[in-house]
């Protein structure tokens, strides 16, 4: 029996630790190694399935792996930093007492839990659905319907990393308010499942006409990146909604 068909799961499993890693790191708030290990989790993510094609050993155990060990890495991970995020935007509220409010605490055990950072956690979920929707459907070949979920961790990665590295306080004051984070964490939800055709990164030939809107995205991307640092990563995303959309025609 040939063992290079358990080449690309093994890397897919090493997706998965990397995200268990990067979990440990979020829940105890050190984004910073949190975003370290859900980068290498997404370069063994890319890695796993072009090993499975280079070496003809793709199958259904691969592509439903993939998706468990995607969940972990760009869906609960990028949840729970959000979910930390929006707490750090909550007044330290009273818990001598109980409120009857919206955002009132758990008390359970000793444990306290606010419940408006709780929204965060629909990341997880949406992550969830649009990666079953993924695996069912088989148009999405040489296109993304909805958000790819890597592309929407690194959105969500971007914003402790931002609060961290950039030193900028108007950026720090629009990134520390709940609202603002609510709105990210509802758009992404919308974004992952939606049906906006997105383009993907596959190039069947390197000419410039058939792979037009791909050079300019990655081009624009990478310049953004030097000038922006991890700023950019926001701007890059939209960026690649918008050029798939002006691109539409061409996406399929």
């Amino acid at each position: 029996m040939s063992l290079k068909r358990h080449i690309p799961n093994a890397v897919t499993l090493l997706n998965l630790f990397s995200g268990c890693i990067a979990l440990i790191f979020a829940v105890y708030g050190n984004f910073v190694a949190a975003a370290v290990f859900v980068f290498l989790g997404i370069f063994f993510d890319f890695f796993d399935g072009l090993l499975a094609r280079k070496l003809n050993v793709q199958s259904p155990l691969g592509i439903q792996l993939d998706s468990l060990a995607d969940l972990v890495t760009s869906g609960v991970v990028p949840g729970v930093i959000m979910f930390k995020l929006i707490s750090l935007t909550v007044d330290a509220p009273d818990y001598s007492t109980y409120s009857d409010s919206w955002n009132s605490i758990f008390h359970w055990q000793g444990f306290k839990l606010s419940v408006l950072p709780l929204i965060g956690l629909l990341i997880p979920l949406a992550s969830a659905y649009r990666l079953a929707k993924f695996n069912l459907d088989e148009d999405q070949q040489s296109y993304f319907k909805g958000l790819p979920v890597p592309a929407n961790t690194l959105l969500i990665l971007s914003l402790p990393l931002i609060l961290e590295y950039q030193n900028s306080d108007i950026m720090n004051s629009i990134i520390i308010n709940k609202w603002f984070l609510i709105g990210l964490t509802l758009l992404s939800c919308y974004l992952l499942n939606s049906k906006i055709k997105l383009f993907a990164l596959k190039f069947k030939d390197w000419s410039f006409k058939s792979n037009a809107t791909r050079y300019i995205f990655l081009v624009l991307s990478l310049v953004a990146l030097i000038v922006l640092r991890f700023a950019a990563i926001p701007l890059v995303i939209a960026l690649y909604i918008i050029l798939s959309l002006l691109d539409r025609k061409n996406i399929n």
